[in-house]
This record gives structure tokens, sequence and C-alpha cells, in this order.
């Protein structure tokens, strides 16, 4: 039973008194907590979403069993499902159905959090998250040639530059002295900030993107611009601390967005902004093969729990009008 349903049930049984619609949720709570698989997905689904067949492989067990311990996990409110085209993807639900007993839920994440997954089970999530890099990474090279024809698809720069760039200019930073663009693309963004910073750093982890950026960086005679061939994992950056770091529209592409945030967030200097524009939640299930997109968008809400979790606050947030089908979001979130 679907959260909605659950809800419905529980409105529709007016004439039950509280206590007994608070044990029946407890029930449930406390059942679903009770299977060590189904601990183990939530410990999984910690900082990420998957999709069912994902978890399958990632547990090495068969789609109707798992679909089993998915529904009662959901039927808790421990995990929310999220309809992707054809796809459903499972996360944590970190609001539980009853007020009463969100403590509890919070404490039974935080339990599990701290147990150490099987090493099959690590190897396995490791291997689903370097199969999800390696998707993302061959379509950037194969594609490199087209890149603003596949951007227009979906949203293109012009859409969001102007925007983006008004944020940035209104943010509350203290210094100029360093900012990092991850995923540059073609280096349109990385000219307008090399006037605003004493240095940018340029990462990305397509060798074709990032000869791409580096050329037109070139033809247009910038020299404060360092270029990088990694990931938000690369030693590099546990050096480097940045007033501002961007991320145009690159989470969708990422296997891990909230990792991503984390590792950005880390090597902020005090006062740091993350200047973030990305695709909200959508359906349209195309942009996966043709965009080569691991992700649908992402609720508003969503990137706030993650922002958060890397210790940044919210600071503003701008939603540019739909194209095509796509809304565009531009976040803005302070260092703690």
């Amino acid at each position: 039973m679907s959260l909605s349903n659950i809800a419905k049930s529980m409105t529709s049984q007016s004439d039950q008194p509280p206590s007994a619609l608070q044990l029946a949720t407890l029930t449930r709570l406390c059942k679903a907590s009770g299977d060590s698989l189904r601990l183990l997905v939530l410990r999984v689904l910690r900082k990420d979403s998957f999709g069912v067949s994902e978890l399958c492989s990632i547990f090495d067990i068969r789609q109707p069993a798992l679909s089993h311990h998915l529904k009662v996990l959901s039927s808790a409110g421990l995990v929310a499902a999220r309809r992707e085209a054809n796809s459903i993807f499972y996360r944590r639900s970190e609001i539980g159905q009853h007020p009463d007993l969100e403590a509890l839920q919070h404490s039974i994440f935080e339990a599990v959090d701290k147990i150490d997954l099987p090493l099959d089970v690590q190897e396995r999530l490791l291997a689903m998250h370097r199969q999800r890099e390696e998707n993302s990474s061959t379509f950037f090279q194969l594609n490199a040639h087209k890149f603003h024809q596949q951007q227009d698809l979906i949203a293109s720069y012009e859409q969001y530059a102007d925007i983006a760039i008004q944020v940035l200019e209104d943010a509350p930073l203290k210094h100029h002295r360093m900012a990092l663009e991850v995923g540059p693309g073609d280096g349109s963004f990385l000219l307008e900030l090399a006037p605003l910073f004493e240095r940018v750093v340029a990462l990305d982890n397509a060798p074709s993107m990032l000869e791409q950026a580096r050329g037109r960086s070139a033809s247009a005679g910038l020299q404060n611009i360092d270029f990088i061939l990694d990931d938000t994992r690369s030693p590099i950056l546990a050096n480097l601390q940045f007033d501002c770091a961007i991320i145009n529209m690159v989470l969708h592409h990422t296997p891990a967005p909230g990792e991503v945030l984390r590792d950005v967030a880390s090597c902020l200097a005090p006062g740091g902004v993350v200047l973030i524009t990305e695709l909200c939640n959508h359906d349209q299930g195309w942009a996966r093969e043709n965009c080569g997109d691991l992700w649908l968008g992402f609720d508003p809400r969503e990137l706030a729990q993650w922002a958060t979790d890397a210790g940044l606050r919210d600071i503003t947030s701008v939603h540019l009008a739909q194209r095509n089908g796509f809304q565009v979001q531009v976040r803005l979130f302070g260092r703690l």
C-alpha cells in the first residue's frame, strides 16, 4: 500500500480513536524494521536513490522478493517511491506518517547508518556506481561534438545563464579569490566566471568535454582558469578552498548527486556558496537515452535535503518558466 493510500485509509477511519491509529502505524514501523534485509536496504538508501532492478543486483535477490520488502518499508513510511518514466526509484523517507513516531523513525535511521554493509554488498554497490559513471562518461565521450544540440533538447544554456549569473552576482560573498565549476560543458559559463574571480578551476571527468572548455577559454584569451580531468573526489580539491562552486545542469548526469554536493561543500571556504542549476523532476524518459541523463530531474526538496546533509543552508531559489516539458531551478546554498 502506498503512503497516499495509507493516509486515505487513516482519514476514512475517523471513527477509530487516535490511539488505535497510532498503534497500527507503530506496528507497521516495527514490522518493517524487524528484518535484517530491510535494514540493509535502508542502509544502502542512506544518501542515494535506486531502482528496483538496481537493488536486486546489489542484494543479489529476485525482484518479487525485493518488491515485497519494499512494499513493507513503504507502508511503514520508511521509504518513498518516485516514478521515472517506466522505472520506479526508492529513497529513504525523512518524514514519517505520524508526528509522534518521527523520533523513533529517526532513531531507526541513525542505528541503521552505523551498520557495516557485508563485503559482497559493498562490492556490488560500488560496481553499480561505477556502471552509472561509465554510462554517463561514455555518453559524453561519444556525443561531445553535438553538446549544444543535446542540451537544447531539454534546456539551452541561454535559458538559464542570465538568471544563474544574476544569482551569483547577488550572492553574499566575502571574497572572490577562487571559484570551481563542476562539469563546465563547452566552457560557456567559464567566460562569465573568469572576470569575477582571481582564479577559476574547471573540473570534468570527460576528456573531450574538458578540451572543448579549454579551447573556448583560450579563444577568449582567458588565462586564470585551471583545468582538471577528474571528478569531485579528486585529491587536488582537498588542498583548495573555494569561495564559490558552480554545478550547472550536471547533477542529473552523476551517479550519486548527494555525494557530489557533499564533496563540493567540503572544499568551500568559510562563507562560501554553491550555485546549482538543475532540472525539476519530470517524466520525459527519452532524456536518458538521448541526453545521457541518469536522473529525470530532482524535487526541489530533495536538493534542499542534500544541501542540509552537506552542511549547507538555503539562501535563495528561482524557478524558471517551463519549456518543452522541463522546468529549471536555480539554487544558491551557503556554508553553515
